[in-house]
């Protein structure tokens, strides 16, 4: 990558600091349960500090603490935090059990392009003197000007039973992609899985032994509310995750499995391990922990506002978060000729087309919880994607999706790329309007990866109405192979900050570069 201003900005410091430097986080061993609410004492920070939806300005930092406390920020920019102009003092919320002492303190009027050093303090809020020991860590804001932008995404954590394992060195994929430093990553959905217990032990194929480490709220599908928070709270027993979260900045959307596989807004579950049969219960349920336990500007703790949103990263890159979930009609077999509802909803489609429009950003990353052109059943008759195995004309969810693609052509919007996760495999589909059913649309590129932690599975088919061709395809040959099985895989695309050319590299756990593309900006049918 080009060297221009706002490349990298000496983080070759804070790297070596968290791998056990001076600066390093002192944070705790892995612990085979989640520790009781503590009495007496300084409040503590063991669960980790974590920051989201950075913009240029701005910036959200989060923490969940063992007790009640206040939540104090001080940003520097230096790691010494030295009394001086460039260090100042964020006062946040008070920590409680409404938010299952979590809490988000928002930052603003921070210099672009830089790096930020961040620390968060604990204090009893009956004694303000009384602070526990400061969380730290670093991250660097959007630069204002054009500059080399690194950005990770996959999705699929703690999936199928496969948790963390203190013998593989837990979620180990995470320390990869911190030691490859990314400006932000892009967690793609599925970052818990509700509906999938952890049992303490696996026996593999080859005879094996995975084993998990458990706490009670995995112990079962999650159902109330203090699940659904357990749920979250359980992958941040991992140290590797936390050091992640420390230092990358985080943009999360949501798919299915933070509630139940393959859920719809109206839904009522036939599973017999639920006693709670209201999909739209268990959502809401989710919702309010998944804003508990991320940090989402457009989101708040008790479950109100929405994920979807648009993340502004400089000159060079906006990114759209979308919710497939949340408003999307039943699922079905999807030969409906109108269909207005669709995966998005009626309001998120023209809030999408609008924002699209108004973006100035030469990429225009689509972060899409659910793949477009694979068919992803729901069942013997019904799908779960956009998809639905007719080559044809658009039908169903489909025409929401002409839609938009018939817009982004007509409004001549450049530079779409779509990144999703989902199908627990890695690949790569080019869509051509020569090659389509519909044709009244510009060629753009999808590109799939994940799991982070989770089973593989085998690859599902293509739908032809849009014409994609798999350039790349790497997936298991057999349902639910686990990650001592099956390599992870995460996705990279690197910005170069002076010509624009945009890197996309498939990467498996490990080293491994899969599959590499590069694209042009402004070039249409690459």
């Amino acid at each position: 990558m080009a060297q221009g201003s706002g490349s990298r900005f000496g983080r070759r410091a804070l790297l070596q600091s968290a791998a056990g430097g001076p600066a390093a986080l002192a944070l705790p061993a892995l612990s085979c349960a989640a520790p009781a609410q503590a009495r007496g004492g300084r409040p503590s920070a063991n669960w980790g500090i974590q920051v989201g939806d950075v913009t240029m300005s701005s910036g959200l930092v989060w923490v969940r603490s063992d007790r009640p406390a206040r939540m104090i920020v001080q940003t520097s920019a230096t790691a010494s935090f030295r009394p001086g102009r460039t260090t100042r003092t964020w006062h946040g919320p008070v920590l409680g059990a409404g938010t299952d002492f979590t809490g988000v303190t928002s930052l603003h009027g921070l210099p672009p392009g830089e790096q930020i050093h961040y620390r968060v303090l604990l204090a009893d809020p009956d004694d303000p003197g009384r602070t526990g020991e400061p969380a730290t860590g670093a991250f660097r804001t959007a630069p204002e000007r054009r500059a080399d932008i690194r950005l990770h995404w996959s999705g699929d954590l703690a999936g199928q039973g496969w948790g963390i394992n203190p013998d593989r060195g837990g979620y180990r994929v995470y320390e990869e992609m911190r030691r490859r430093d990314p400006d932000f990553f892009l967690c793609s959905g599925d970052s818990i899985y509700a509906d999938n217990p952890i049992p303490e032990k696996v026996t593999l194929p080859d005879g094996r032994i995975w084993r998990n480490v458990t706490t009670e709220e995995k112990a079962k599908v999650a159902e109330t509310l203090a699940e659904f928070r357990g749920a979250f709270r359980y992958n941040l027993l991992d140290d590797n995750l936390r050091r992640f979260n420390a230092q990358v900045p985080t943009i999360a959307q949501w798919d299915d499995h933070e509630v139940h596989n393959n859920w719809y807004p109206g839904q009522l579950l036939d599973d017999d391990r639920y006693t709670v049969k209201d999909a739209d219960v268990l959502s809401a349920r989710s919702l309010r922990a998944f804003g508990e336990y991320f940090p989402i500007r457009t989101l708040r703790p008790d479950g109100g506002g929405r994920v979807y949103r648009v993340v502004r990263h400089g000159p060079l890159l906006d990114v759209f978060v979308l919710d497939m979930r949340r408003y999307r009609n039943a699922n079905s077999p999807g030969r409906q000729t109108d269909d207005p509802q669709g995966i998005l909803g009626a309001e998120q489609l023209r809030w999408l087309k609008r924002e699209l429009v108004r973006s100035r950003a030469v990429w225009k990353v689509i972060a899409s919880d659910m793949p477009l052109g694979l068919v992803v059943p729901d069942g013997e008759t019904n799908f779960e994607a956009v998809a639905q195995g007719d080559p044809g004309a658009p039908l169903g969810r489909e025409l929401q999706l002409a839609e938009l693609l018939r817009h982004i052509k007509h409004r001549k919007v450049t530079g779409t790329v779509w990144l999703t996760t989902d199908v627990h495999y890695t690949s790569a589909q080019h869509y051509a309007p020569e090659r389509a059913a519909f044709k009244d649309f510009e060629p753009f590129w999808e590109f799939v990866s994940g799991p982070l932690n989770a089973g593989g599975f085998q690859a599902l088919k293509l739908d032809g109405t849009f014409g994609p061709e798999q350039t790349f395809i790497k997936a298991s040959d057999r349902a639910n192979t686990s990650p001592a099985e099956s390599p992870q895989n995460f996705g990279e695309i690197d910005i170069d900050g002076g010509s624009g050319e945009l890197t996309v590299r498939l990467r498996q756990e490990g080293g491994k570069i899969l599959f590499s593309k590069v694209l042009q900006p402004g070039r249409v049918g690459q």
